[in-house]
């Protein structure tokens, strides 16, 4: 029987800032100097994606192929075989393979690099058959938002447990009303599954209700370069039994039930994705990653679930000035809305699970001072996206409702079962109408008035901690009101990253800047306890202009992915400045 082993990278080619810059749209043919090996890119507005320039029939080079009019398509130069590089799909003979793709990342400096996944399909060590499934053996029940239960045998796995309290300080609450018995569900898990360390899947105030009751309950999370749990101390949770896998290695939990994490191609250094195989039917959850395993999936998966909806992100809802006027806006969250729907309805039609499920994007900007993001940061519906998957396929959708349960075996064998799908008791709350704000926008209130912040040179002191440097970006920051208005007697400063000092104007040479509002009791949660900016910008807590126009990624990758793992020691700054 082969043996699972952990799933790495390795990188075939690296493009410097300038060759990336280069790049035309289209295909592009590329080689290694230092190896030989050749490689084919293929560059669009909407995505980039790589293969080896190999032909799968009998390992040959793809060159130009001049009848293809769209500029798409490559041949052998042996048996004319043709790829469409847009797809990753063979054209000559038509459904004969797919290609192997590449992972495509952008590295710190602009620059591009294409990774190999080793092995690419984990999933395939030690197959198994499917076999037979009473009914309600496998039972999958949604609580909310990204939180699946999930019966499996005479076992209960949980997925991304946020079921009360905000995510991303305050900006997000939860859409759906979970089951009252959410607690009790959670308690009874055998094992708990957390994809990443964003706060509406490892949500700390549901997970320290679950640690009052059941401290040592198993948690499984990969093991991403930033640690899931990295700020398990500062939360004052105690959870005593986490566990990280390594990526691509099937996990015993029983003789009939194993799991799989998997990295994402495009966030490898937090997000994952997990499959859960009950007695050899597959449960493919991609959660929130945006390119899971570098695109390479199982196909015909009994159940897939994955992400829809959109608007998770501060941009552009949360920008002002040039381009950013409410038309634009508008039309951009139209355009995206509808590109995340089209590539989620193709992914599904590609992968042909026999039944797909949307989840992970029920959440609202419900507290009033958030009014214009929740009217203007419209979210897809998961229902438009079923409509659309089943116009295109013949794969079953499920759009769920909290306390609603699937039967996978009553499914699997007729999707036309009425018990197939148990929806909850008529009258069930389905929509949350109140949320407690009060607990949450205390704990932040708190940082406002602490001691740190009666000296200045926190300032210093938190942006030398941040570590972030040698970059020509000159940033205003300013403490505002809940209306984004200066807070009185705030701070309003100028950070100039190239050599990380603290101006009173900006400099005379030529630079990139960005003012950087920020609602002052998250801004000051946030810098007293050493977190991710995150919480500013998923969490719409901050109103940015830019100029010029530009997304420096390695400002924001850093403080939001690679600041330190500890927080400031501000217990030694304010010995020192008393």
């Amino acid at each position: 029987m082969e043996q699972s082993i952990e799933q790495t990278t390795e990188v075939l080619l690296c493009l410097s800032p300038g060759e990336a810059a280069d790049l035309k749209e289209g295909i592009n043919f590329l080689r290694n100097k230092k190896t030989g090996k050749d490689f084919i890119l293929y560059k669009s507005k909407n995505c980039v994606r790589a293969c080896k320039n190999v032909c799968k029939h009998q390992g040959v080079l793809f060159i130009k192929d001049i009848e293809d009019l769209d500029g798409r398509s490559v041949r052998c130069t042996k048996h004319n075989w043709r790829l469409d590089v847009s797809t990753m799909k063979y054209v000559n003979p038509p459904g004969s393979f797919c290609q192997d793709e590449l992972v495509v990342e952008m590295d710190e400096d602009n620059g591009l690099l294409l990774l190999e996944l080793n092995p690419p399909n984990p999933w395939d060590s030690e197959p198994r058959s499917p076999e037979h499934l009473a009914f309600g053996e496998v039972q999958i029940t949604y609580l909310t938002h990204a939180c699946m239960d999930l019966k499996l045998g005479d076992k209960r796995m949980v997925f991304d447990p946020w079921l009360t309290g905000p995510a991303f300080a305050r900006g997000w609450w939860l859409l759906h009303e979970p089951p009252s018995d959410w607690l009790e569900r959670l308690c009874q898990a055998d094992l708990i599954y957390i994809s990443h360390m964003h706060s509406d899947h490892l949500s700390y105030p549901t997970l320290k209700e679950l640690a009052g009751r059941r401290p040592d309950i198993p948690i499984y999370v990969g093991n991403t370069e930033r640690p899931v749990f990295w700020n398990l101390n500062q939360s004052g949770v105690q959870l005593t039994n986490i566990n990280i896998v390594p990526f691509g290695i099937w996990q015993q939990v029983d003789k009939n039930l194993r799991f799989m994490i998997l990295m994402d191609g495009v966030h490898p250094e937090m997000d994952t994705c997990i499959i859960v195989e009950y007695k050899g039917h597959k449960i493919l959850n991609t959660v929130d990653c945006t390119r899971p395993n570098g695109g390479r999936l199982p196909e015909k998966v009994a159940l897939m679930m994955s992400d829809f909806a959109g608007g998770a992100s501060g941009f552009p809802m949360t920008f002002s000035g040039g381009k950013f006027t409410e038309e634009w806006k508008a039309q951009f969250i139209k355009a995206e809305r509808k590109k995340l729907l089209n590539y989620k309805a193709r992914l599904v039609k590609d992968l042909q699970p026999r039944i797909y499920c949307p989840f992970a994007g029920y959440f609202v900007e419900s507290h009033p001072s958030d009014k214009y993001i929740k009217e203007t940061n419209i979210k897809n519906d998961p229902n438009e996206l079923n409509n659309l998957i089943k116009k295109n396929s013949d794969v079953v959708t499920w759009t769920p409702r909290p306390g609603a349960t699937l039967d996978l075996s009553r499914m699997l064998k007729d999707p036309t079962d009425s018990k197939g799908i148990i929806e909850p008791p008529e009258g069930t709350k389905i929509y949350k109408d109140s949320w407690d704000f009060e607990p949450y926008l205390n704990i932040l209130n708190a940082a406002v008035g602490d001691e740190i912040f009666l000296h200045s040179s926190w300032i210093k002191e938190y942006f030398t901690w941040a570590g972030f440097k040698d970059y020509n970006l000159v940033v205003r920051m300013i403490e505002t009101d809940e209306d984004f208005s200066p807070f009185p007697g705030g701070y309003d400063y100028l950070v100039d990253f190239l050599d990380l000092s603290f101006p009173k104007e900006r400099p005379s040479r030529e630079h990139p800047y960005e003012e950087i509002r920020s609602r002052v009791d998250v801004i000051r949660h946030v810098v007293k306890n050493g977190l991710l900016w995150d919480d500013l910008y998923i969490g719409f807590q901050t109103r940015l202009q830019r100029s010029p126009d530009i997304y420096h990624h390695l400002f924001w990758n850093h403080f939001q992915i690679k600041l330190p793992l500890t927080p400031p020691n501000w217990r030694s700054f304010l010995m020192h400045c008393g």
